[in-house]
């Protein structure tokens, strides 16, 4: 490149640029690159103010400019996670490498204040966001289980309305839940396919949730532009269901981190990688640590295995997306546990690359990202080896660029921040005489420590379900025993009506309980079975462990190593739960411990 050439696109870059308008240029040299389609073995980039401006520049480096060795190293374009749900934690993906975040779900609020971010040039330290907004629900449907009041919708005539909304809150595309099966309500057909036309008719895409393949089969019928989940089970028509989707000129998004969740099963363990391990404080590893199903059951992602790969084969677009947010994923680093799936799933390493960096900014029109090429986002990674061959090398992050501005002075202040929380993390509460926690009498319901005990439904979530407590008189024992009469409503898939024990000072606060392996008490009722549940830091699914009361009492005790997903160092509530059945429940607990046996 001429040196005039070089320095009008120095000067275009620079124009309308913010603060860091008079950075150095970067200038990585003698790497490896894979430009998000293909793989050149020894080039070098040169970028400034956020652009690249050569991808393959030779010659000698600009004066002033910063040159990084790529020497053993791949650079990469910063990876895009095509399924997330960016509620929170938005510091994390970029110390992953992950620059942008296709979001299927989330805050209206924060949706535009992220955008003006971008906007503003002012987005460095945090992924983009590209979101779907607030999603297309029946009432009681998928996404309506969050506590957070959201519009939804019944019927096909009111599809184009609701779809405009959605698109003046500042919605980029339109994600729609259509999922029998589930306890879930459900749009149906009618409406689902109401809207996708409606989205299309405004020229954004219409991409569908879904949890099985009949239902698959229904909204690609339907002209849904992408599936952005797969379905677990042990069996499917991956060929009849790929052909359906490359003749309808759909992509899809698997989401095997979720679907791992879901099968209560780990491919591998992130937080082995020390590097990992140091960015993710004891909230944010306790997410990733959780899961969905009680129980290991890997033959459940036989059937998204073999539909990821037939899709693949099929030359439909597959994407990388983890469905971030739910329990067993997290921001960003679940990226790299999503990569070596879709490579177990059958894709080659380049396909998997390709799947989390140039696809996703293609099918969802990102515009000049996903890609290492001149003009194109300065968003990039580069780590140690060579992903094109083994994909476990992203996790050998060297350096991460967003914008163009290197993340290392972030990835370095937040593992100073995590050490500096482990030191002085709270040490483990010692337990009470004899472990007693329910210090039950007729005028309070007292404990040892925290706020104690209270009333807990599922009225904060929308639920209509109501409880009464009322403690005494005291048994032989002397201990006093607290009846619950818990009236469970229809209406939501996991109503609940109960008693909590919050261990902490405020509600919902952390307590480390790590002192106590088991939690034991003694129940009575009327013959129907409860759950015994528990919460912890950075889990918004509790673990459960169901028991079952008869006329006289009998005395439960539930490890904590079966309440799965639960860190008992980090415990934010017990609960003894009614429910989800609607109807009408009474049961006496007593002598409630946390006991170290």
């Amino acid at each position: 490149m001429k040196p005039t050439t070089l320095t009008r696109l120095f000067l275009l870059a620079a124009l309308g640029a913010g603060p860091a308008a008079f950075a150095a240029p970067t200038l990585v040299q003698d790497v490896r690159v894979f430009d998000g389609k293909a793989t050149h073995e020894r080039r070098s980039v040169l970028f400034d103010k956020g652009i690249i401006i050569d991808a393959d520049f030779r010659g000698a480096a600009p004066n002033g400019a910063r040159v990084v060795s790529g020497a053993g190293r791949t650079l990469l374009p910063g990876l895009i996670d095509a399924h997330t749900h960016a509620f929170r934690a938005h510091e994390l993906p970029v110390l992953f490498g992950v620059t942008t975040q296709i979001d299927m779900f989330t805050d209206v609020a924060m949706m535009k204040k992220a955008k003006q971010a971008m906007a503003q040039g002012g987005n460095h330290q945090h992924a983009d966001l590209f979101s779907a907004g607030t999603l297309v629900t029946a009432p009681n449907g998928h996404g309506t289980q969050f506590g957070i009041a959201i519009p939804t919708i019944t019927r096909p005539e009111q599809a184009q309305a609701f779809v405009d909304a959605r698109i003046a809150e500042g919605s980029d595309f339109i994600k729609i839940v259509m999922e029998t099966g589930y306890g879930f309500q459900s749009l149906d057909l009618a409406t689902t396919k109401a809207v996708i036309a409606a989205a299309h008719v405004r020229g954004k895409l219409a991409v569908v949730h879904i949890g099985n393949e009949k239902d698959a089969r229904a909204v690609l019928e339907a002209g849904a532009d992408g599936l952005v989940h797969l379905f677990p089970g042990a069996t499917a028509d991956a060929t009849g269901l790929a052909q359906l989707a490359r003749s309808k000129g759909a992509f899809v998004i698997p989401t095997f981190t979720v679907l791992e969740s879901m099968a209560g099963w780990r491919g591998d363990d992130l937080l082995a990688n020390p590097a990992f391990a140091s960015l993710l404080d004891k909230e944010a590893q306790a997410a990733l640590k959780a899961r969905y199903g009680n129980s290991a059951r890997p033959e459940r992602l036989a059937a998204p295995k073999a539909v990821a790969a037939a899709m693949m084969a099929a030359g439909v677009p597959v994407l990388a997306g983890t469905d971030a947010g739910n329990p067993g994923t997290q921001y960003g680093v679940s990226m790299h546990r999503e990569l070596a799936a879709l490579v177990d799933a059958g894709l080659n390493p380049a396909q998997a690359l390709a799947a989390a960096t140039s696809v996703p900014a293609h099918v969802f029109k990102l515009g000049q990202r996903g890609r290492i090429e001149k003009g194109f986002k300065a968003d990039l990674l580069l780590v140690d080896g060579n992903p094109t061959a083994d994909i476990l090398a992203t996790r050998r992050i060297v350096e991460v660029w967003k914008d163009g501005e290197s993340a290392n002075g972030l990835r370095d202040g937040q593992r100073q921040q995590v050490a500096k929380a482990a030191q002085q993390g709270a040490k483990a509460i010692a337990l009470p005489p004899g472990g007693r926690i329910s210090l039950f009498s007729e005028q309070h319901l007292a404990s040892p420590f925290g706020m104690g005990w209270g009333p807990s439904t599922d009225g904060f979530v929308g639920g209509k379900s109501t409880v009464t407590l009322a403690a005494g008189p005291a048994l032989a024992d002397g201990q006093v025993p607290l009846a619950i009469d818990a009236k469970v409503a229809p209406g939501l898939p996991f109503a609940w009506a109960g008693v909590a024990f919050m261990p902490g000072k405020q509600a919902m606060e952390s307590t480390d309980l790590s002192a106590a392996k088991v939690v034991r008490f003694k129940v009575r009722g009327d013959g129907k079975t409860y759950q015994m549940i528990a919460m912890s830091q950075g889990v918004r699914i509790p673990g459960a462990k169901p028991f079952t009361t008869g006329p006289a009492w009998t005395e439960i005790s539930v490890p904590f190593s079966e309440l799965k997903g639960i860190d008992p160092g980090a415990v934010t509530m017990l609960g003894f739960n009614a429910g989800p059945q609607p109807g009408d429940y009474r049961f006496e607990i007593a002598d409630v411990r946390l006991l170290a046996e």
